[in-house]
């Protein structure tokens, strides 16, 4: 549990930013104001939290530390307080982002642990809205997330992934397609921001104007779903052919109804072995995406590219409602 004398900053602070963003979302007359304003009174009130009572959740809950290790809160801390400006246009979450002793510079990625770019990203559209001066800190980030873009769109340096023969970005050798599918969720909102403001991307001496952005993103949510050098579709039940035995234990496991009894760990272990598809097809999950040269090996075993995971998952969401209205 984190709390006053267990402090986790880093996660109170990302809780303050979703229930803030939730409130967004809630408010006006097709949403539901009421809960709205409970989102954000319970936000206001986890980010005065972390605030006052800064530390690294996996020093109150070390059993965290060898799986989801936080590298820091900075960069949480200022996502909320976006959000919240967001949320609320109050002066204090305005002078918080203005005095920010970090705002995290040219990003590799938009992560689970790194929400940089995000609070980049917000804050480059509320000056493409004129409710935030293009100077200062804020000049700072608007800078700093479309180098990030460029870099993604092959027009910088390389540290946010370069393509493979196939098309595919690529980053890292675990879970490569949770660093396309944040990048892609960022190019096709960025986008939407220069258009609605009659704006285009600088990146050196290229200027690219929206429809490449969102044109690059349709690119790699086609690699996703089957245009690749494999004919694979990478999110799992789409498609003629996909992934049949990604790492997930529920997916291989046999269905409760099927086995009732209790399954220990070395009967889980003789499902983890099989070399037969898996007994559940997790529809619509994504899988941690081909190597470098375009290549998958679909085996149970092989977790860094046959992981599932939510936060490769949820941003293509966003990615595809966008996609539907082009």
């Amino acid at each position: 549990m984190v709390n006053a004398t267990h402090p986790g900053s880093d996660v109170a602070a990302e809780t303050a930013a979703a229930l803030a963003a939730a409130s967004v979302a809630f408010t006006g007359p097709h949403g539901d104001p009421r809960y709205a304003l409970t989102l954000l009174k319970h936000a206001k009130q986890l980010f005065q939290f972390a605030k006052n009572h800064r530390g690294l959740y996996q020093n109150s809950i070390p059993s965290a530390r060898s799986f989801y290790r936080s590298s820091g809160d900075e960069d949480e801390l200022l996502w909320a307080a976006v959000w919240l400006y967001i949320a609320t246009g109050h002066q204090e979450y305005k002078a918080y982002i203005a005095g920010a002793n970090n705002v995290g510079g040219v990003r590799q990625s938009l992560g689970w642990d790194d929400k940089f770019v995000g609070a980049q990203a917000l804050v480059a559209k509320l000056i493409l809205q004129g409710k935030l001066p293009n100077n200062g800190r804020h000049a700072e980030m608007t800078s700093n997330v479309e180098s990030f873009l460029c870099n993604v769109l092959q027009h910088g340096d390389g540290r946010s992934g370069r393509l493979t023969p196939g098309g595919m970005l690529y980053l890292q050798p675990w879970s490569n397609l949770q660093d396309v599918t944040t990048a892609m969720f960022v190019l096709v909102t960025h986008a939407d921001h220069l258009a609605a403001a009659s704006a285009s991307l600088q990146c050196g001496g290229v200027r690219l104007p929206p429809a490449q952005l969102v044109s690059f993103a349709r690119s790699q949510v086609d690699y996703i779903l089957g245009k690749n050098p494999m004919k694979m579709s990478y999110m799992v039940g789409v498609g003629k052919r996909y992934p049949l035995q990604p790492h997930h234990r529920g997916a291989s496991l046999p269905s409760i109804r099927k086995y009732p009894g209790k399954i220990s760990c070395g009967k889980g272990a003789e499902y983890f072995h099989r070399s037969a598809p898996n007994l559940n097809v997790i529809d619509g999950a994504i899988v941690g995406g081909p190597d470098n040269n375009d290549h998958y090996d679909d085996s149970r075993g092989n977790y860094q590219q046959g992981e599932p995971s939510t936060y490769t998952v949820a941003p293509i969401v966003g990615v595809l409602a966008r996609l539907l209205h082009n």
